[in-house]
């Protein structure tokens, strides 16, 4: 059973940092990519950033270019998102994605982050 165990949020201030992690146990298929979504309160789930596992470009919504970071360590497993200059509107829960070589895709929790102001 695929299990996805994000950690890392908290509460910070404006012009902070933050680290997620989000550690993959109990794969059966290879790890095609990975990625990271937020869902603010009262809205919809949306796509922050992703990676293929095996190297390659990485992606970000255009409102974290330039602040936030995904990466990646295979042998652990784990992605990470290294947030830095937070602002307000980044408070959401951020949720972990993993997409294995079939197709499937597989979710996480999620960790709160919150941003004041």
């Amino acid at each position: 059973q695929v299990q996805l165990v994000e950690s890392g949020g908290g509460l910070v201030q404006a012009g902070g940092s933050l680290r997620l992690s989000c550690a993959a146990s109990g794969l059966t298929f290879r790890t095609a990519a990975m990625a990271w979504f937020r869902q603010a309160p009262g809205k919809e789930r949306d796509f922050v950033a992703a990676l293929t596992w095996t190297g390659g470009p990485t992606y970000y919504t255009d409102s974290v270019k330039g602040r936030f970071t995904i990466s990646r360590d295979n042998g652990k497993n784990t992605v990470y998102l290294q947030m830095n200059s937070l602002k307000p509107e980044d408070t959401a829960v951020y949720f972990c994605n993993l997409r294995d070589h079939r197709g499937t895709s597989y979710w996480g929790k999620g960790t709160l982050v919150t941003v004041s102001s």
